[in-house]
């Protein structure tokens, strides 16, 4: 039976309203439903756009995930390339310990031979040492050999003076005219003359005794004068005049006194030496501070050294006086002096046309350390 798509046509008011508002509500569940639609047709759009967008990323993801296979390939080659290198290493490595440990058994017995021979230098090396003092000390004791006229005459003087001063005093005394502050006058003069003597004999002890090498912080100034004390009776009796030109600064060095003065002993006995023919007699001394370090020059106005002797002058046993008159010690003992006071000395030409000795020593730290022992 077929049914009609549209009702009765109304006959009556009632049912044209109620006919109407059927229509009514037919258009708007049409237009709901087209609303609906709309709203359906635009998501679909959007879906659709979405769709494509993730078409599109997934076709990038699908050619990402290509290159990183690829990749991935390249990097398995290369792994496998660095593991077939890596045990390569490792037996190289394997091959390496093996030569490092025979190495270290190589360097165990280097050690141990080594060991043995710096016991045996050191040994040596005491050995020298105590070569080097005892030829210090017999440098020191032929110095006092040579010094020994001058000294008697330096003694003489004082003792002449203790028997005038004494003598003295006992003839006013026989005779009963003796005057009480002239006894006293006399007898202190006379003890002076033995203080004089005692401090002269107390040098002699010092410069001659055979001490540890110890260094300690000692003024040059105060060095020269002692060597210049035992000197001057020798110097004066061969009529040579010394001119002492220090500077004025303290020279204070790291230093043994007495192989020090043995040093200034030796060169002084050299330019006395070297005088004994000169018209003009002079040894002029001069010492100058600058730069951290002192130099202390000795020249002479005698013959100089030739050329061909210069290279020569700090070898030991060399002289150039007579068989007998020296030793051939004395310059090659400064030199070492020189040496372990890690300074220089040089022979350079005096401007007087003689010899001239150069010594640079460095000058002491203000608050440096005191008491070292020399090595």
């Amino acid at each position: 039976m077929a049914v009609s798509l549209h009702p009765a046509r109304p006959k009556t008011p009632d049912e044209l309203l109620a006919y109407v508002e059927q229509l009514e509500q037919r258009v708007q569940a049409a237009e709901r439903r087209r609303r609906a639609l709309l709203h359906i047709m635009s998501d679909l759009n959007e879906s659709n756009k979405r769709l494509g967008d993730q078409r599109k990323a997934m076709l990038h993801i699908l050619g990402d995930y290509e290159a990183d296979r690829f990749r991935l390939t390249g990097q398995t080659e290369r792994l496998d390339n660095s593991r077939r290198a890596l045990i390569h290493i490792l037996q190289d490595a394997h091959e390496s310990n093996l030569r490092l440990e025979r190495s270290r058994k190589a360097m165990i017995h280097i050690m141990n031979d080594l060991r043995e021979t710096t016991d045996e230098i050191g040994l040596r090396e005491r050995e020298l040492r105590e070569k080097q003092d005892q030829l210090i000390q017999v440098g020191k004791l032929a110095t006092l050999g040579e010094l020994t006229t001058g000294i008697a005459h330096e003694l003489n003087n004082p003792l002449n003076n203790i028997g005038l001063f004494i003598g003295n005093a006992i003839d006013q005394i026989d005779l009963g005219v003796a005057d009480e502050d002239e006894l006293c006058n006399s007898l202190l003069k006379a003890t002076e003359q033995v203080h004089k003597a005692t401090e002269i004999i107390s040098h002699l002890r010092t410069f001659g005794r055979a001490a540890a090498a110890s260094f300690e912080r000692i003024d040059v100034d105060d060095v020269l004068e002692r060597a210049l004390s035992l000197m001057q009776e020798q110097l004066r009796l061969r009529l040579i005049t010394v001119v002492l030109d220090l500077d004025p600064r303290p020279a204070i060095i790291e230093g043994n006194a007495i192989q020090l003065e043995q040093v200034f002993i030796n060169l002084m006995t050299n330019a006395r030496d070297a005088l004994a023919e000169a018209e003009h007699k002079e040894i002029k001394v001069v010492s100058r501070c600058e730069g951290g370090r002192i130099a202390i020059v000795f020249a002479d106005t005698g013959t100089g050294i030739p050329d061909e002797l210069r290279s020569r002058i700090f070898d030991p046993f060399f002289t150039t006086k007579e068989v007998g008159a020296g030793t051939g010690l004395g310059l090659s003992i400064a030199y070492g002096i020189v040496r372990d006071h890690h300074g220089t000395i040089s022979l350079a030409s005096a401007s007087a046309g003689g010899a001239a000795f150069r010594i640079e020593l460095p000058l002491a730290s203000v608050d440096g350390p005191t008491g070292v022992v020399a090595a």
